[in-house]
């Protein structure tokens, strides 16, 4: 049970989803590519259920494990990768799938131990995570785009993270890991974690974004075309030094769809965040002050600032719960490998696909050789 992969979908698709871009126009590209690469993922995998049925591929005591669950496991990371312009190595798949398959049947197991309180504590739990979800994204609508880019429903995703949510709260019952709040106070003071709690300066922005990409193929459009867009961001920019309102104006000509609904208004960023350009012009502005036109990779944009806020240290109340998580989980970690094997052995796990099945051989063997020590 080592080397496992942390974050499994849907927990590593909420994680991608909070690093999607918001500024410019790869979360268009990334959402289109995603959805189609989602589509023809989900036409091969009927296909092939259709040839071959639905085979299971692993069982134990009150549970088994069906081809189109890892599948539809997989399917999500491909589409959770894709959003963040990544591919899985085709090389790396079995492994990964053998990798995920194990913590699949963790899940299984974890689940069967809940109890009404673990299963409580998920709900909540996945309560607070699509609420941040939604914030993130601003509307309910721009959420639902990016979920049906990863070939899921809202209600589909809730269901995964609260069955997800449940089998770690048993895990940490069942481990009975507990940190002191002396332990989280300790690791917030201690100077080696400094840099974790430390907020760089950030601005509030509202955007207006037209592409000079083709946001399916991210090739630039001809230079007509680019000519036409330059024209039209001029027109706005003089509108809205003219007195229109650039909420209502970004709301009907933007085509950043992560800003657009929302008048152009995007969460605070730093400087990282923005990139270059617009991080340039962003941090030199004063309050309610209207850039000029700014050309990026992705189009030309005008943005607004509405607000800054300097440098500081996150309050120790805002991060102790997550401090805490942290420290459970490194605590966990330690713990959760023989009680999984013990576990699993108690199910009498068995891996039925022969590839599968070798793969996780390999991956156990290749968990288990000696160290080398350097010299010798």
């Amino acid at each position: 049970m080592k080397n496992q992969i942390k974050l499994i979908f849907p927990a590593m698709f909420v994680t991608a989803l909070f690093a999607l871009p918001r500024v410019n126009a790869a979360s268009a590209n990334a959402a289109t590519n995603a959805a189609a690469s989602t589509g023809a993922n989900a036409s091969s995998q009927a296909a092939m259920t259709a040839l071959f049925g639905d085979p299971v591929i692993a069982k134990g005591k009150g549970f088994e494990v069906k081809r189109s669950e890892l599948d539809e496991v997989i399917t999500g990371i491909k589409s959770a990768a894709a959003a963040r312009g990544q591919t899985i190595p085709p090389g790396q798949l079995l492994q990964i799938e053998s990798q995920l398959l194990d913590r699949l049947i963790q899940d299984r197991l974890l689940l069967q131990k809940a109890t009404d309180a673990d299963r409580t504590n998920g709900i909540q739990k996945t309560t607070v995570q699509m609420n941040a979800l939604l914030e993130r994204f601003g509307t309910q609508e721009a959420l639902e785009r990016q979920m049906k880019a990863a070939g899921l429903t809202m209600a589909e995703l809730r269901s995964k993270l609260t069955q997800e949510n449940t089998a770690q709260a048993a895990k940490m019952r069942e481990l009975n890991v507990n940190v002191t709040d002396a332990a989280t106070k300790q690791f917030y003071d201690d100077t080696n974690n400094l840099a974790n709690f430390e907020q760089p300066e950030m601005v509030h922005l509202r955007n207006i974004l037209l592409l000079t990409i083709d946001p399916v193929t991210r090739a630039p459009l001809p230079a007509d075309q680019q000519q036409a867009k330059r024209k039209q961001i001029d027109d706005l920019l003089k509108r809205i030094r003219g007195g229109a309102d650039f909420t209502a104006l970004a709301k009907q000509y933007s085509e950043d769809p992560a800003s657009k609904d929302n008048g152009g208004d995007m969460p605070p960023l730093s400087r990282e965040q923005l990139g270059t350009e617009l991080a340039a012009a962003a941090f030199s502005m004063t309050n309610n002050q209207v850039s000029d036109v700014i050309t990026t990779v992705y189009g030309y944009h005008i943005i607004k600032l509405l607000d800054k806020t300097p440098a500081k240290k996150v309050d120790y109340a805002t991060v102790a719960p997550k401090i805490k998580d942290y420290l459970m989980q490194q605590e966990a970690e330690k713990l959760a490998p023989a009680y999984l094997d013990k576990l699993e052995k108690a199910a009498d796990v068995q891996i039925l696909d022969a590839d599968l099945k070798a793969a996780a051989a390999a991956g156990a063997a290749a968990a288990n050789a000696p160290v080398a020590t350097p010299g010798k």
